[in-house]
């Protein structure tokens, strides 16, 4: 890879915190607006996505890459949320583990966009997107 073609650390950031922040908005769009309200894992998914958009925004002005030892377990923990979410609303994962014992079950499916999109999905989606920017960046950054 040439050197002019290579993504600048800055620009890897940017873009995990484009993500970050259009989750955010989704997810209290989905709960304020739409009504739908959260389960146990998607509290928690909600914590660890939500920081992301305040703790990126603040590593980019000016940049400073050691934001990204902050990120990135946060970003790294909400995937490993977010995927037993998925795997348990599609009954990969027995009930008998499932965190939401009170409140809205975890495996209720209250939107599905072209028969397969979910919101545990695309939170799931958000996440691994974010840990690859920020994984980029990191080894971007540490050259």
């Amino acid at each position: 890879m040439s050197r002019s073609s290579k993504t600048s650390p800055w620009t890897l950031v940017f873009g995990a915190w484009l993500v970050a922040a259009l989750a955010t908005l989704g997810a209290l769009f989905m709960s304020e607006v739409m009504g739908f309200a959260p389960c146990v894992l998607c509290w928690w998914q909600r914590i660890f996505m939500f920081p992301l958009v305040l703790i990126l925004a603040l590593g980019l002005f000016p940049f400073d890459p050691k934001m990204l030892r902050y990120a990135m377990p946060l970003a790294a923990i909400g995937l490993l949320v977010a995927g037993f979410h998925v795997l348990l609303t599609m009954g990969i994962i027995p009930e008998a583990l499932e965190p939401c014992r009170q409140g809205i079950p975890c495996k209720t499916i209250q939107v599905e966009w072209f028969g397969f999109l979910t919101i545990p999905l695309l939170s799931l989606l958000a996440f691994l997107i974010l840990n690859g920017l920020l994984l980029a960046a990191y080894r971007s950054s540490s050259k």
